[in-house]
């Protein structure tokens, strides 16, 4: 059984929910307390062994590239400078030369499709899949957790965690089936099923491991839902050949590709920083007293 080394990263897309704040920065630069979105993920996959950093990119994107190169000024500035510690936590962030490759996304096709872009570059073995959106908080890393699961019972991975059962028609919905290690068996996998259909109300959280034939899958996967390549019907024709297990997440996860997910991951990330956490505990408590309720003053869009 091959290693997990590779991990893929989609990063092509608009960010259109930020706008304006995404008309010039890629939605993944935005930071979450002193640190890019794309940050968080990596240094997740950095944590579960990964070795090599695969970003699959659009136009306007190069800041994402130039984020993870060596900067020789600012280095020399900060050495010159005697900022030793800020110098050496960038370096810690540094990935190893010859470790992120970047390949591009020309039409925005769905994830599947991005995830198709790397096929050339992931090769034939298996791969993680992190979307840059989803950011998690918890003792014990996501991906970590399925690297280990992995290990054990091969197959493909997906990570999931629990939704409120009212809202499982937003989401893609897996079914539970026996325990296998610190994982379950896949039953099977719903895109967003009908109010009162969905087999549980554990939801696909944005991390996968992959085999390698996924990438066949895709060559021939016809669009779905909205006219987009979607990962989750390739993975449901994969299913037939395959074995897919989940892992129960139980940390949080903030999707901050919504600006109400972005701006609770700051507020979570903050108060779980000891140099911030009462600083933010009274500043938060303070605005709370102040603040007239949304509903009762009129707010700039």
């Amino acid at each position: 059984m091959k290693k997990v080394r590779k991990a893929v990263f989609p990063v092509a897309g608009l960010g259109t929910r930020f706008l304006p704040a995404t008309k010039a920065v890629p939605k993944e630069m935005l930071t979450v307390v002193d640190r890019p979105v794309i940050q968080y993920v990596v240094d997740e996959a950095r944590e579960a062994g990964i070795e090599h950093f695969i970003f699959v990119t659009g136009r306007n994107k190069a800041v994402i590239e130039d984020h993870f190169d060596v900067q020789f000024e600012l280095y020399d500035t900060l050495a010159q400078r005697g900022k030793d510690e800020v110098l050496a936590k960038l370096q810690r962030l540094q990935p190893a030369p010859g470790q992120t490759s970047f390949t591009r996304q020309q039409v925005p096709m769905g994830l599947g499709h991005a995830v198709w872009c790397a096929r050339e570059i992931v090769g034939d073995e298996p791969f993680a899949l992190l979307l840059p959106d989803m950011i998690m908080q918890s003792e014990k890393s996501c991906m970590k957790e399925m690297v280990d699961l992995y290990n054990e019972a091969g197959g493909n991975i997906i990570a999931v965690q629990e939704c409120d059962p009212a809202e499982t028609h937003k989401y893609g919905i897996v079914g539970r089936g026996k325990d296998v290690h610190n994982g379950f068996e896949l039953t099977e996998m719903v895109e967003k099923p009908k109010q009162g259909t969905a087999p549980s109300n554990l939801f696909i959280n944005g991390r996968y491991i992959l085999q390698p034939e996924i990438f066949e899958v895709l060559s021939t996967q016809e669009r779905g839902a909205g006219n987009e390549i979607q990962l989750t019907d390739a993975m449901l024709k994969l299913k037939n050949n395959q074995d897919f297990y989940g892992y129960h997440y139980q940390g949080k996860t903030f999707d901050c590709g919504s600006p109400e997910g972005f701006v609770e991951a700051n507020v979570a990330f903050a108060l779980g920083r000891a140099d911030l956490h009462d600083r933010m505990s009274e500043t938060i408590g303070s605005l709370l007293k102040e603040t007239t309720p949304i509903e009762r003053r009129k707010v700039a869009r």
